[in-house]
C-alpha cells in the first residue's frame, strides 16, 4: 500500500451469514475494495485522486519525481469474490479473439478496461478466459455480426485490458459491460461491470455496487480498472520436490499454441472434440478443461 491509499469509512463489520462458517469470507464482513466502490455508487466523500478516480492504491502509485507507476496487483484476503449476474438476452458464442473492439470511424467515447484477475488466495491467474460484450454509443447489440465482442486471455501477470467505447443506454438498464471469466478447467463467471455516477444506477433493478469500475478521465477518453477475484485457487508454484511425479499428456491432434477457428475438429485422450470460439491454444486449454471453447463429440 501506498501513502496515496485513503482511509475507508467507519462502518461497522456485519456479522457472519447465515450459514457461513467460522472463518470463511463470509464472516470476514465488507472488503476494502467493495466499500469504496459502494460509497462512490452513494455520492460518499471518499478521497479521490486529481483526475476524478477513487484513490485505489493501484491507481495512484507514484514514483519519487511524480511519475505515473506501472500498476501492480493488489489483493488482501479480505477481497469479496467477484458477484455473478444475469447473462441477459444478448451474449453470442464464438467471438473473435482481440482486444481491441473499436474499429475506425466508430461513434463514442473511447474507453479502456483493466485490470487484473486473482484466485480467491490472491494469487494472479494467467490464461483465464474474459469475453466481453457490450452495448454500441446508441445503446444497441450487434446480434448479426460481432461488433462490440470479443475474447482475450489474461497475461503471466493476470492482466488484461480492453480496448471499447463507453457503452450507450437502452431502455430500464443503466450502462454496464458484460463479460464472461472462466479459469482453466474452473465454471465460468458470468457478470457485469458498471459506471460510478450513473443517475441510473439508483433505477436499475440488477445494478450492484460490488461490481462498480474504478473510472477517470483519460483525454478525450475514460479509463476503467476491475480487479476479478475468482472462486478458484491460484497456483503458487511447483513444490520442490514435486509432490506428483509428472506425467506425459495424452496424444492426440490437439497441439498448444496453434490457431484454431469455429468448427475445427480435434482428438485429444482419444475423445473428438470441436472448437466453438476462435482462439490461440495454450497448455492448460486442453479441450477437456474448456468447456468454452471445446465441444466433446464423443
Amino acid at each position: 500500500m501506498t501513502s496515496d491509499t485513503p482511509t475507508t469509512p467507519d462502518v461497522p463489520k456485519p456479522g457472519p451469514r447465515p450459514g457461513s462458517a467460522p472463518g470463511s469470507g463470509a464472516e470476514r464482513g465488507i472488503s476494502r475494495k467493495t466499500l469504496l466502490r459502494a460509497a462512490v455508487a452513494a455520492g460518499a466523500a471518499v478521497p479521490l485522486l486529481a483526475t476524478g478516480g477513487v484513490a485505489l492504491a493501484r491507481d495512484a502509485a507514484r514514483s519519487s519525481d511524480g511519475r505515473q507507476l506501472t500498476p501492480t496487483p493488489y489483493c488482501d484476503d479480505g477481497d469479496d469474490l467477484t458477484p455473478d449476474q444475469m447473462e441477459g438476452p444478448y451474449f453470442k458464442p464464438n467471438s473473435p479473439l482481440r482486444t481491441n473492439l473499436v474499429t475506425p470511424g466508430t461513434p463514442g467515447t473511447p474507453l479502456t478496461v483493466s485490470g487484473y484477475v486473482f484466485g480467491r488466495n490472491c494469487v494472479p491467474l494467467s490464461g483465464v478466459l474474459l469475453d466481453f460484450w457490450q452495448a454500441d454509443d446508441n445503446g444497441d447489440y450487434d446480434m448479426a455480426g460481432y461488433t462490440f465482442r470479443g475474447h482475450q486471455f489474461s497475461d503471466a501477470t493476470g492482466a488484461f485490458a480492453l480496448q471499447t467505447i463507453v457503452p450507450g443506454l437502452y431502455p430500464g438498464r443503466t450502462r454496464h459491460i458484460h463479460v464472461k471469466v472462466q479459469a482453466p478447467g474452473e465454471p465460468v463467471l458470468t457478470t457485469q461491470l458498471y459506471f460510478p455516477g450513473e443517475p441510473r444506477n439508483s433505477t436499475d433493478m440488477i445494478f450492484d455496487p460490488a461490481l462498480l469500475m474504478n473510472v477517470r478521465g483519460a483525454g478525450g477518453g475514460k479509463e476503467g480498472t476491475f480487479d476479478f477475484v475468482l472462486n478458484v485457487d491460484g497456483d503458487t508454484g511447483p513444490t520442490d520436490p514435486p509432490t506428483d511425479p509428472p506425467t506425459d499428456p495424452p496424444g492426440g491432434t490437439w497441439a498448444s499454441g496453434r490457431a484454431y477457428t469455429a468448427g475445427d475438429r480435434v482428438t485429444y485422450g482419444g475423445r473428438s472434440y470441436r472448437c466453438l470460439q476462435a482462439h490461440t491454444s495454450m497448455t492448460g486449454w486442453e479441450p477437456p478443461n474448456v468447456p468454452a471453447l471445446w465441444r466433446s463429440e464423443s
